[in-house]
């Protein structure tokens, strides 16, 4: 990054040598490792499943089914993700090296939450809770691309041995 006088300023490394010692000292770091990849899976299902009930209108309940498990998975993650968060920096949320993920993480929990009240509701009719259920998922496509980034980055800053990282999207 340059600053006024045309030098570059050193990037401050995603995790300070302690950071990185509590990182790879807690299970915290091990369970979103974990939920991560299942959560991947669990949303590439549901998403062929919605998919499937827009383009061919059957399928409505299985689509539904796994909206509400892919979102009850993203609670668990985010939960988790936060206690993992202050194990590691020392707060819940909003760290330096993860506040713009966990920014987009609240849109991606605030329209998982929506499309729950529109099923539960019933305000936005089948049809339009699948298209709520789409713009979360599109959402949570962003939020795991940022934190596949953060991992990136920590494994070319880290010594080798870097664990999984916080993924909650």
């Amino acid at each position: 990054m340059a600053v006024s006088d045309g030098s570059v300023r050193p990037r401050r490394p995603l995790y300070t040598p302690e950071e990185r010692a509590r990182r790879d000292a807690t299970v915290w770091t091990l369970v979103q490792g974990v939920l991560a990849p299942l959560q991947f899976t669990v949303f590439a299902v549901s998403l062929v499943m919605v998919i499937r009930f827009l383009a061919g209108g059957a399928g409505y309940e299985a689509a539904t089914a796994s909206i509400v498990v892919k979102t009850a998975v993203l609670y668990t993650i985010m939960v988790t993700g936060a206690i993992w968060e202050k194990a590691v920096f020392g707060r819940y949320l909003f760290a330096p090296a993860f506040f713009w993920e966990d920014v987009v993480s609240f849109a991606v929990i605030a329209l998982h939450s929506a499309y729950l009240w529109a099923l539960w509701s019933g305000a936005a009719g089948p049809v339009g809770e699948m298209a709520i259920a789409l713009a979360a998922y599109a959402a949570y496509v962003v939020n795991a691309g940022q934190f596949l980034w953060k991992l990136r980055q920590a494994r070319i800053e880290g010594d080798g041995t870097a664990g999984p990282e916080r993924v909650t999207a």
